[in-house]
């Protein structure tokens, strides 16, 4: 995964500004994600990019939309030292892949990196350097594989 760096305290009007939702398309939201933090950030994502973040990445409304937006833009997963609450689990909710890391500010912009979930590590090609994140929780994960809550509850009432 390559890695996109940002500062601390994204907002969930920077992920995707307020002037867009209007919508609830999930292939129009992903083309501003990002657009007032980085002019042009949709074209530079290919698939399974990541984004590495410092403090509060998140804060801000409780909109479910950033994190949608993120994970229809095909950013494969938020890095970030931590998370505002209601983003956390609205992230979870939706099905995308969030990891809190206390050292995350040791990866760099363009890095290569490699997620083990199973053993709770980011692998840092670029710098050959490893740094563990926070366990998720196992309902979590569960969310996480079913594709977010909509689809953990559907498979839970058949």
């Amino acid at each position: 995964m390559r890695v996109f760096k940002f500062a601390d305290n994204i907002d969930t009007d920077l992920i995707i500004a307020a002037r867009y939702l209007n919508t609830s398309d999930e292939k129009i939201l992903a083309k501003y994600v990002m657009e007032d933090a980085r002019t042009g950030f949709f074209n530079e994502i290919k698939e399974n990019d990541c984004i590495v973040a410092g403090e509060n990445f998140g804060c801000g409304s409780s909109r479910e939309h950033a994190p949608i937006a993120l994970k229809a833009a095909n950013i494969k997963c938020v890095i970030a030292k931590s998370f505002a609450r209601i983003f956390y689990r609205n992230a979870f909710n939706t099905g995308l892949l969030i990891l809190e890391c206390a050292d995350c500010d040791k990866i760099d912009e363009n890095d290569e990196i490699e997620i083990d979930l199973n053993k709770g590590e980011i692998k840092n090609i670029s710098k050959k350097e490893k740094y563990n994140f926070s366990p998720i929780p196992e309902f979590m994960q569960e969310l996480l594989k079913a594709g977010g809550l909509i689809e953990y509850a559907s498979k839970e009432i058949k």
